[in-house]
C-alpha cells in the first residue's frame, strides 16, 4: 500500500513540523531527516516493527546492523554498558560529530533487527541542528541508516531522499545539503586496539592523536559485520562504475575507447575532461550527489578518476569501492 510522502520545506513552522516527526516516531513510524553526513531514516530503536519499516522501505537485508542516534553521550550511556576510558575519550572529543562507536548494548535495550542479533550497537550523537532538536524532542533512541534505497548512492539533500522513498515512508525533513557528505566514521570499541570497521571524515590519524594505536579492519581477518558497509554493494549507481587512474592520457583514451563503442561515458573527477559526455565533480562532499547526477544521464559507463597521492581520501576510496565493486577500468 503506497504511502502519501510529505517533503517539509525548512522555513514552514518549525514548531508544528518538529512535533509532528515526534508523534509520528513515538508511534512507530519512520521519518528521514538531516545529519552532518547523509539523511536518515528513522525509527525508533526500541521497537522492532517500527525497525522493520525501515528494511521495508530501503529494501535493505535484514542482516546488516543499524547505527542508533541519541542526543548526548549521557543518552548513549544510558543504553549501552563496559564502556571504558578509551571510549569516553572519543565521545568527549568527537561527539556531536561523524563518528560511531561499535559498544557492548545492556541486554533488552534495543529491538533484535536493530543490533542483528549481535551483542553489540553502533552509536553517535549526530552534529546537526534538525537532528539534534528532533533526538532532544522524542526522546528515544533512533535507528537510522541511510535514507535511500538499499545499495543506491546516499542522500546529500531531501530531494534525493524523495527520489527514492516517496510512497514508502510519510515525512521528510528539509535540512538543506549536508555539511560532509559521507557516513560517519565506525569505531569498533570492543577490540583492543580499536578497529575502524568504516572510514569516515574523522581519520585514523585524528582518532590516534586521542586514544593511541587504532587499526584498520583490512588488517584483520574474519570480522564479524558490526556495522553497516561490511557487506554487500553499496552506492551504485545505474550505470556500472570503473574506477581508472588519474595519469597522463589514460582517462582521454578510455573515454575514446567508450566512444568509439558508441556508448557515451561520464567521467567523476577533480578536473575537467572536455572529451567526455558528461562531467561531475569528485569529492567527499561531492561524491553521492555526482552518482546521483550520472543517473539523471543517459550515461552507458561511468569512470571514476583516483589519484595516486598517498594523502587521498581514504573515506571516499572505501565508498568508490564499493560503489564500483572494486572494479578498475584497463
Amino acid at each position: 500500500m503506497e504511502t502519501e510522502t510529505i517533503l517539509v520545506d525548512r522555513n514552514v513552522n518549525k514548531e508544528e513540523t518538529y512535533s509532528q516527526a515526534v508523534e509520528m516516531l513515538q508511534t512507530g513510524e519512520v521519518v528521514a531527516f538531516p545529519t552532518e553526513t547523509v539523511y536518515g531514516l528513522g525509527a525508533d530503536a526500541t521497537n522492532a516493527e517500527a525497525v522493520a519499516k525501515i528494511f521495508a522501505a530501503k529494501g535493505r537485508p535484514a542482516d546488516n546492523p543499524l547505527i542508533v542516534h541519541v542526543d548526548s553521550k549521557e543518552s548513549a550511556l544510558n543504553y549501552v554498558q563496559n564502556v571504558g576510558p578509551k571510549a569516553i575519550q572519543c565521545m568527549e572529543t568527537f561527539w556531536p560529530g561523524a563518528l560511531t562507536l561499535i559498544l557492548q548494548t545492556k541486554p533488552g535495550v534495543f529491538a533484535e533487527n536493530v543490533t542483528a542479533s549481535l551483542s553489540t550497537v553502533g552509536i553517535r550523537v549526530p552534529n546537526h541542528p534538525v537532528a539534534l532538536n528532533l533526538l532532544k524532542r522524542v526522546k528515544l533512541p533512533i535507528a537510522a541508516p541511510s535514507a535511500n534505497t538499499s545499495g543506491k548512492p546516499s542522500p546529500t539533500l531531501a530531494e534525493h531522499v524523495y527520489h527514492d522513498m516517496e510512497g514508502t515512508i510519510p515525512l521528510i525533513l528539509d535540512g538543506g545539503a549536508t555539511m560532509i557528505g559521507i557516513e560517519s566514521t565506525v569505531l569498533d570499541m570492543t577490540s583492543e586496539p580499536p578497529v575502524i570497521l568504516r572510514p569516515g571524515k574523522i581519520t585514523k590519524k585524528d582518532l590516534e592523536a586521542v586514544i593511541g594505536t587504532v587499526r584498520l579492519s583490512s588488517e584483520i581477518q574474519g570480522n564479524i559485520p558490526k556495522s553497516p558497509g561490511m557487506k554487500y554493494i553499496h552506492y551504485a549507481p545505474e550505470a556500472p562504475v570503473y574506477l581508472i587512474e588519474k595519469t597522463d592520457g589514460l582517462i582521454e583514451k578510455a573515454i575514446a575507447h567508450v566512444q568509439n563503442d558508441g556508448k557515451k561515458v561520464a567521467i567523476l573527477s577533480s578536473e575537467k575532461h572536455p572529451s567526455a559526455d558528461y562531467c561531475f565533480p569528485l569529492s567527499e562532499e561531492t561524491l553521492y550527489a555526482s552518482l546521483r547526477k550520472c543517473d539523471q544521464t543517459d550515461a552507458d559507463l561511468i569512470l571514476a578518476a583516483i589519484s595516486a597521492d598517498a594523502n587521498r581520501s581514504e573515506a571516499m576510496m572505501n565508498r568508490l569501492e564499493k560503489a564500483a565493486d572494486h572494479k578498475w577500468f584497463s
